[in-house]
């Protein structure tokens, strides 16, 4: 009998286990295609900032592009490693640690959207201050114009990333239930092309 259960719950595990493994893999695939584009977007607001930049003379213009320069340094600052972590990240994770960088992760994307409004909410204030400062009206209209382009592109990456980890998470780590017959937990396991259910015990 106890052989019997040992290798029921053996088999359970393996079964469980890939599938788990597999979803790690899609999570820094994910996470790896987000960190391309966030690097994408800031190299080539460089690159057409930094040409402008360098050769518009000192207007609005010119601060525009001198913030999306320095602003897109930034980003790539943070995509480049953030694409390398990902790329390396071949932990074999338990489903505690997978849920909780799960969480961890969602939640970082979604408290950016709240910092990204913030950044939005700064252009339109310099945008504001420059109608009374008109020795500065240049400076504050291009840095807060290219504060909402930025922080309007980066809610956007952000809310998205957000969405896309969360749907992604709820294939599979969220339809955590008790089973009917009380004996253990059934987990909902995305196979192509649909789901099947996959018994602990």
């Amino acid at each position: 009998m106890k052989l019997t259960l040992f290798l029921v719950f053996f088999s359970s595990f393996i079964s469980f286990a890939q599938p788990l493994q597999n979803f790690n893999k899609e999570r820094t695939q994910i996470d790896k295609h987000l960190m391309i584009g966030l690097g994408s977007w800031a190299t080539s607001n460089f690159v057409v900032s930094g040409i402008g930049w360098a050769t518009v003379p000192k207007s609005e213009a010119y601060y525009f592009h001198q913030m999306n320069v320095l602003w897109n340094t930034v980003n790539l600052g943070l995509a480049i490693p953030g694409y390398f972590k990902a790329k390396n990240d071949n932990r074999t994770l338990s489903l505690n640690e997978t849920k909780k960088i799960q969480r961890k992760t969602q939640n970082i994307f979604l408290l950016n959207t709240g910092l990204d409004v913030v950044y939005i909410s700064s252009g339109f204030l310099l945008r504001n201050s420059a109608q009374s400062n008109l020795s500065e009206r240049d400076r504050f209209n291009g840095f807060g114009n290219a504060l909402i382009l930025q922080g309007g592109f980066l809610f956007i990456f952000d809310l998205t990333a957000y969405a896309i980890h969360k749907c992604h998470a709820n294939k599979f780590l969220n339809p955590l239930e008790i089973s009917p017959n009380g004996l253990g937990f059934t987990w909902k396991i995305v196979n192509e092309p649909t789901y099947k259910n996959h018994r602990f015990l």
